[in-house]
């Protein structure tokens, strides 16, 4: 089936170039706002795959339309287009669990790298935001651990010993030695004592 994308900007040609490129490239673009009343309404109506949203517009920014979704539990992807490199606009999308941040200054070259990624159920945040706020990309073998190992690498990061984590996380002592072993060669990190203890110090901004 079809990918569905709904695209909203409050600049009638920077909308109009990006629905022609889109639709040029081939992308199923089903509707476009120039607001962001008229963006989540249509949001909430079509619920589309994916929605492409300015963060400036009138009535709603795309960072509330984002949070309304979340609220909603509605199943569309948001990918940001703006001009901010601000800090603690990025915090705030990371937070919505937005799957796309794009400068518009580089979005026609990176807007489908960004809906590959997207697709893929992966984040993607344009390189010179990261850049310029000094951010570091997730490494992508985070994504293979699961949702119990995330648990046990936050509470290594916060100098947790074995028993503690167990005690904590209700399991044995040798679960915890097993959830360890996994994550080292998941992460393809060293089986030495303290690598799994400096990595998960790296990335323990990204395991809330």
């Amino acid at each position: 089936m079809e990918t569905s994308i709904v695209i909203a900007d409050d600049h009638p040609l920077i909308l109009k170039g990006l629905f022609d490129f889109l639709v040029e490239k081939g992308y199923n673009v089903i509707d476009s706002a120039e607001n962001g009343k008229d963006a989540f309404e249509l949001i909430s109506s079509q619920k589309p795959d994916i929605a492409i949203l300015d963060i400036q517009m009138p009535y709603l920014t795309g960072l509330q339309i984002a949070e309304k979704c979340q609220e909603l539990q509605l199943p569309t992807k948001i990918i940001l287009i703006t001009v901010e490199k601000d800090e603690s606009i990025y915090l705030k999308a990371k937070e919505l669990d937005i799957y796309g941040y794009v400068l518009k200054e580089f979005a026609l070259a990176e807007i489908e790298i960004c809906i590959a990624s997207v697709l893929n159920d992966k984040a993607y945040f344009s390189p010179e935001l990261l850049s310029h706020l000094e951010v570091e990309q997730v490494p992508e073998e985070l994504d293979s651990l699961t949702k119990t190992e995330k648990e046990v690498l936050k509470h290594i990061a916060q100098n947790k010993t074995a028993k503690e984590i167990a005690d904590i996380m209700f399991i044995s002592d040798r679960t915890v030695e097993k959830h360890k072993s996994n994550m080292l060669k998941k992460l393809k990190l060293e089986s030495k004592h303290t690598t799994l203890a400096l990595f998960a110090k790296e990335i323990e901004p990204f395991l809330d």
